[in-house]
């Protein structure tokens, strides 16, 4: 896809992320800049606010998430006109409210889904653009740890790898475009565009980041930093590694994610 900001959101990210987390988030961030999102906008999910502080131009009118801490962090930020600490299925907006929503690699971890997607269309204006993007079928066939145990015939463990990576992912839906075009169909919006993202390799390389980022995890415990310094010498050769995955072509037939632009009905 196109973009028209100039910034690097490559190194944006990685500078305040585990670099696992960051260049997956880097490319959904070059997403949403060809994309007209009219005010206000809703942001579904908006977490600790980072990622729109780094996508963004402007500040979103309304972020909601459900937990306290991140949401708290979120306000420090100053990118929200409002923040709202409630769950997805049970928003305190009007009907029709809304002129578009955001919902960035949230979806997935959500349980009540379908009562979140119902709520959404609610609470938006008929013909408001709703984006997201969620992991896909791809995900779990393409983990590398699992490929070599299905490729050595040791498939109980390749299933074992893959719930357990699920687990620590907190993924409770990884869905094909069909699924989720009954889900959305079912809440009320229709399907405008979408593409997936995110090849085998560029999905091996944020896996093995899990395992490789353990240093960053104690170093953020330790001093709520994941990284010693924000200088960009200090990227230079994790970002020799992600740029070529951050320059993917899009669509990749075999991404582990989709990107969904979608409208409410």
């Amino acid at each position: 896809m196109s973009e028209t900001s100039t910034k690097d959101f490559l190194f944006l990210h990685t500078r305040d992320l585990p670099y696992f987390r960051a260049f997956l988030r880097a490319v959904e961030s070059r997403f949403y800049q060809n994309l007209d999102l009219p005010s206000p906008t809703l942001d579904i999910g908006c977490g600790d606010g980072h990622f729109t502080e780094l996508t963004f131009d402007r500040k979103l009118e309304v972020g909601l998430d459900p937990w306290t801490g991140p949401i708290h962090e979120a306000g420090t930020r100053r990118v929200y006109n409002l923040l709202t600490e409630a769950n997805g299925d049970a928003m305190p907006y009007p009907d029709a409210f809304f002129s578009s929503a955001i919902s960035n690699s949230v979806l997935e971890h959500i349980p009540q889904l379908d009562a979140v997607l119902l709520e959404t269309a609610r609470v938006l204006k008929p013909d408001a653009i709703f984006v997201f993007c969620v992991p896909n079928q791809n995900f779990l066939p393409n983990l590398s740890i699992a490929k070599f145990f299905d490729r050595l015939g040791l498939k109980p463990l390749a299933r074992a790898y893959r719930g357990f990576f699920n687990k620590i992912s907190r993924h409770i839906t990884c869905e094909n475009p069909d699924q989720w075009r009954e889900r959305l169909e079912s809440a009320g919006f229709s399907i405008d565009k979408y593409w997936n993202y995110f090849s085998p390799n560029a999905l091996a390389t944020l896996e093995w980041g899990h395992y490789f980022g353990v240093p960053s995890l104690i170093l953020h415990f330790l001093t709520r930093h994941w990284n010693i310094t924000k200088a960009k010498w200090n990227f230079v050769p994790i970002m020799s590694i992600l740029r070529k995955y951050y320059n993917e072509p899009v669509p990749q037939e075999k991404g582990a994610y989709t990107f969904y632009v979608t409208h409410r009905v």
